[in-house]
This record gives C-alpha cells, structure tokens and sequence, in this order.
C-alpha cells in the first residue's frame, strides 16, 4: 500500500477474500473510523431473501453505518456482474458527492474485476449452443476448447467447468476467441479512482473453523425458517438464489431427506470447499502488488487502510 502521495482521485478501498475471512468485520471498522459507506461486493448478499444464509449484516449494522447493495434485489431475479458493476458506480458516486470514501467488501471476483476493467461486448449466446456446451462431459468440452480456443484451452484448466464452458460457448456462437472479446472491455473505473486494495488470506485452519461455526450458527438464528419462507415462492431452482450455499442443504432438510446434524454438516463442507475456492482465486488473480494479509495482519493494515482514505 502507497502511502506517500494523496490521489485527488475518489478513494475506494477494496476489501476482499474468501467467505468466512472476516471482511465484513474490518469494513465496518474502517467505515466506523473514516465516515465511509460500505458497499456490498457479494453476489449472494445483492439478494433480499436471504440474510441469514448469506451472512449479511444484521439490521442492526445496517442502522449503524452506512450500507449500499446489501438486500437489494428480489430472489425472483438474477443480477448479473454488469448489473451490479453500474449499480456501484452509482454508489461510489454518491459517497463521493457526500465526501465520504467507498469501501467495497465481498468475495466476488467477478464482481471486482467488471467493476475495475469494465465489461467485453459479448452478444447474446445462441441458446442451442449454450445447451449443446453444457450437455458435454467436462472432459469432452476441455477437447473441444483446445481445437476451437487453443489459447483459452491453454489458460483453463478442464475442472474449471464454468469458464471452460462459457470460452467455448463463446467461440462457438460469435467466431471469435474469448481473448479476442475481452481486449475489447469497456466502462471500468480502475483509472478513475484511487483504490486501496486488501486481500484477506487467514490461516487455512482458522478459515475453515470458522466455516464450521457459521452454519451451526445460521441454523440457530433462523436460517431454516428463512429458506423456508423462500421456497414458498415457488422460484425457477435455476435462479442464483435457489443455489446459494446453504440453500439446497435445508431444501433437503426440509423435505426429510436430511436430519438436522447432516444438514450442518452437509453445508459446512460447501461452505468450505467455496472458501478453498476462492483462496486460490484470491491468492492468485489480483494484481500482484495487491496487500495479502493473514488473521495476524488485518488490525494493522485496517490502520493503514484508514489512513489512505483519510489522507
């Protein structure tokens, strides 16, 4: 972290990592400390019906310090990376306006890099080939990827089935390679802005237990109730909503396919395997200058995060 020379730039930090890492606790330290609204960066939390299961900020939070894009969105709908993208320009507009920096907190990467680096002009998929690509095996679609994108194929491993999926889909419906595409990115505000960016990456152990208690925890403070309640709106089980961890573990409970220990544990272990997900995500992706801090780090560098947005 620069902290040598002010930026007359807008001041946005970026507090990032995997679920569980702790990041809704320091933005709301940084945010208590600085004036600073907290915009929400997590593609589950954009969601109203669930609080509970996506570990949002209670309501008492929410009242607190100032709070942006958390529980904002129907279930019935599902909001896209671009979506969301405009809707924190708008938000780190605002603070701007009122003097106050913008902290960005969420586990998204999708969401951070539209955000930064704009958005590639894709058209529309062809549905026929968007359900011929994800119909094929995931080492059938990997095959196809090297002859069609040898480029892409190179880059993606055949586990990562959604971005394996997506290149080829992509390649197949507009001719043109996925890179081709992403040269063409528009609208980011990486240039516009003076970020100060985090990455929280704890210790995997002490991640991991925390994974453990926090749905142990949801089931106590309602989470059965909650999903419960979503499941009576009848919504498309395609919807993100409908797959947000957690979600499918109580629909299972609630049918009695489940008891409630299984359930526990059934969604701890999602919640785990997204969290080593994302680590690596987290640990690898972002710009390599990017701080990367452990449990041990995090009250000095919300420090230092205070004083940059301070300056």
């Amino acid at each position: 972290m620069n902290m040598a020379e002010p930026s007359p730039l807008p001041k946005v930090a970026l507090i990032a990592g995997p679920t569980a890492s702790g990041k809704s606790s320091l933005a709301m330290a940084v945010a208590e400390r600085t004036g600073g609204v907290i915009v929400n960066a997590d593609s589950a939390q954009v969601y109203a019906d669930l609080r509970i299961v996506t570990a949002r900020p209670s309501e008492a939070e929410e009242t607190a310090l100032p709070h942006r894009l958390f529980g904002y969105i129907d279930g019935a709908e599902a909001c896209s990376a671009a979506r969301w993208a405009a809707d924190a320009m708008t938000s780190i507009e605002e603070a701007e306006k009122q003097g106050k920096p913008a902290i960005l907190v969420g586990g998204t990467g999708l969401y951070h890099r539209t955000l930064l680096e704009g958005i590639a002009p894709i058209p529309e998929i062809d549905p026929d080939i968007r359900a011929a690509v994800r119909a094929l095996a995931v080492a059938d679609a990997h095959e196809a990827l090297r002859r069609e994108d040898p480029e892409a194929a190179t880059r993606l491993k055949p586990a990562d089935t959604t971005r394996v999926a997506r290149a080829l889909e992509i390649v197949r419906s507009t001719g043109r390679p996925i890179a081709a595409w992403q040269m063409e990115k528009s609208g980011g505000i990486a240039d516009r802005i003076s970020l100060a960016p985090l990455i929280l990456l704890p210790n995997r152990d002490w991640l991991y237990s925390r994974c453990n208690a926090r749905f142990a925890d949801m089931i106590e403070s309602g989470a059965v109730e909650e999903v419960e309640a979503l499941a009576a709106r009848n919504l498309d089980p395609d919807l993100p909503i409908m797959r947000a961890i957690g979600v499918p573990e109580i629909l299972d409970f609630l049918a009695g396919n489940t008891s409630k220990e299984e359930t526990v544990a059934a969604a701890a272990q999602a919640t785990r395997r997204y969290a080593k997900r994302q680590y690596t995500w987290f640990s690898n992706q972002p710009p390599a200058d990017w701080a990367r801090i452990d449990e041990s780090q995090y009250n000095d560098y919300s420090h230092k995060i205070v004083t940059i947005l301070q300056q």
